[in-house]
Formats: C-alpha cells, sequence, structure tokens
C-alpha cells in the first residue's frame, strides 16, 4: 500500500512538474492512447462507409452576437445511423463548436476541446483570446491528419463572441487544421453545406434580430435537407430538431427544444405554401 501511495505521489509530481498549459500535449506525454487521433486504423475503405459519419451545420453572425444550428442525423453510408446526434457543443462560456465528419471522433474532439480551454484556464487563470481558441482547434484538427488521409475526417466550425471587438466571429476549417476566419457573416459544414450556404447567401444579415437569426438558420437547415439525403429536417412525429446554440455578450446557451419546436413548425408551415422557402427581397 505504501509503494502505491508514493507510486502515485510520483506521478502527480511528475504530472505538476510538467511546463505545459494544454491538456492535450499532457495527454500525449503520459496516455497518448486517450487521444482519438493516435488510433491507427489500416487501409479500409469499406470501414469508411459503415462509420457514422454527422452532416449539416451552420454558423450565422446576427445583431448582437452568433447563431449556431446542426440537424441531429447521422448517416452510415446511404442508411440512416443515428437520429438523435449532437453535433453542436458549448466550447466555453463564450463560443460553441460545430462538427461534421467521422461521427465518434468529431464527438471526442468537440469534447476534448471543452477540456483544453478548461484546463488551460485554470492553470493559468486567464481565458484565452477567442483567436487563440479558435488556433487551438486548428491544432487538433491538425494532429488529425494521420486518420484523415485515411478517409476518417473531422471538420468543425468554431464561433464566439470577441468582447473587444464587440461581434460575433465564426472560423472555419479544413480537414488538415487550415484555418480561416469567415469575414462574410456565416458558413456551413457538412454534405448539405453547400445547399444551406445559398439559403444563408440569400437572407442573412449582420443586423438581423436574434429571433429572425434563428429562423433564418433553420431555413438553411431545411433548404439542406431538401435536398442532400444525409441532412435531416424537423421530425414534427418524432419530435426531433435541430440543434441551436446562441453566444452573445451575455454568454453561450443552448436554445431550450420547445422554442426551437416553435420556430421549426413555423418553417415547415411556410414550407407547404412555399416549398422552394422564402423569396429573397430584391428591394435590398
Amino acid at each position: 500500500m505504501a509503494a502505491g501511495a508514493n507510486d502515485r505521489r510520483d506521478q502527480i509530481r511528475d504530472l505538476m512538474s510538467m511546463s505545459t498549459s494544454s491538456f492535450t500535449d499532457l495527454a500525449s506525454r503520459i496516455q497518448p492512447d486517450v487521444l482519438p487521433w493516435t488510433r491507427q486504423v489500416g487501409p479500409r475503405p469499406d470501414l469508411v462507409e459503415q462509420v457514422p459519419h454527422g452532416t449539416t451545420v451552420v454558423a450565422m453572425r446576427f445583431d448582437g452576437g452568433v447563431i449556431m444550428a446542426g440537424d441531429r442525423q447521422a448517416t452510415s453510408g446511404t442508411t440512416v445511423g443515428y437520429r438523435y446526434a449532437e453535433k453542436v457543443y458549448s466550447a466555453d462560456e463564450y463560443s460553441c463548436v460545430g462538427i461534421a465528419g467521422t461521427a465518434s471522433l468529431a464527438y471526442e474532439m468537440a469534447r476534448l476541446f471543452q477540456v483544453e480551454l478548461l484546463h488551460y484556464e485554470k492553470l493559468e487563470g486567464v481565458r484565452l483570446s477567442l483567436q487563440a481558441k479558435a488556433n487551438k482547434l486548428g491544432a487538433m484538427v491538425k494532429q488529425n491528419i494521420t486518420m484523415a488521409m485515411q478517409g476518417f475526417t473531422v471538420v468543425p466550425v468554431y464561433a464566439g463572441f470577441d468582447p473587444e471587438a464587440g461581434i460575433g466571429r465564426i472560423y472555419s476549417y479544413d480537414p488538415l487544421g487550415g484555418l480561416t476566419e469567415e469575414h462574410e457573416g456565416f458558413h456551413s459544414i457538412g454534405s448539405g453545406s453547400l445547399f444551406a450556404t445559398g439559403c444563408l447567401k440569400k437572407m442573412h444579415r449582420d443586423d438581423l434580430s436574434e429571433q429572425d437569426a434563428i429562423t433564418v438558420a433553420l431555413e438553411a437547415l431545411y433548404d439542406a435537407a431538401d435536398t442532400d439525403i444525409a441532412t435531416m429536417g424537423p421530425d414534427l412525429a418524432r419530435g426531433i430538431y435541430p440543434l441551436v446554440h446562441l453566444v452573445t455578450a451575455e454568454g453561450e446557451r443552448e436554445l431550450p427544444t420547445d422554442e426551437v419546436a416553435a420556430v421549426a413548425r413555423q418553417v415547415v408551415d411556410g414550407r407547404q405554401r412555399q416549398p422552394n422557402g422564402p423569396r429573397a427581397d430584391l428591394d435590398r
């Protein structure tokens, strides 16, 4: 018993002496197998098709902050793998992250990113800037390069409120970790992103109210689901609706299901009258 206690004390002392405030760096030194990108897989194209994949997420700036919304479906090839997938997560008090790609790796990366930010804040006693948080997420995506080259990609989108500028910011990534800030004020990832982006181009404005931003986000996801078979629209029968997160100067929060459901039903009702969605205002 005494020897075991001494071993634990030695391990704790070694951990405390490591000069890093990064949780992923710490994990890579003491137990690298807990990190998703350290699990090597041989060339298996058939396995890539069988593994569930997350699909469409949209992010958009509005007057006072940013919104991020994601559909709930994960697919395995041409079949539905799961209808209750969570593709948007709180990253910390003032930001959120959405994920698309290989579902299991993406979910792990999102949760690991949460721990990374919390670990840094506890050790350093300060919060990272929004740009620094975005850079950290990019570094995590880059570490997944070996898995990405085998087809197991993770592509996130990151958004938060920048207190210094007083606006919301959106950051996108390529599968190798390349980082870009989306200055147009909107972005979409996943298999339905092309169709969602088309909707956002027509309907997005930086001066949208919070309520209008929620409606536009759900309209964009509806357009994605209308054309992309891997994206799920609002499931009124099962009561399954997109996840919606908002980030403002007051902080990050997930919109309650009943509030999302009310807007989703309005969108569906509108599509019964206009199946292709609302028309853009040509007078603007």
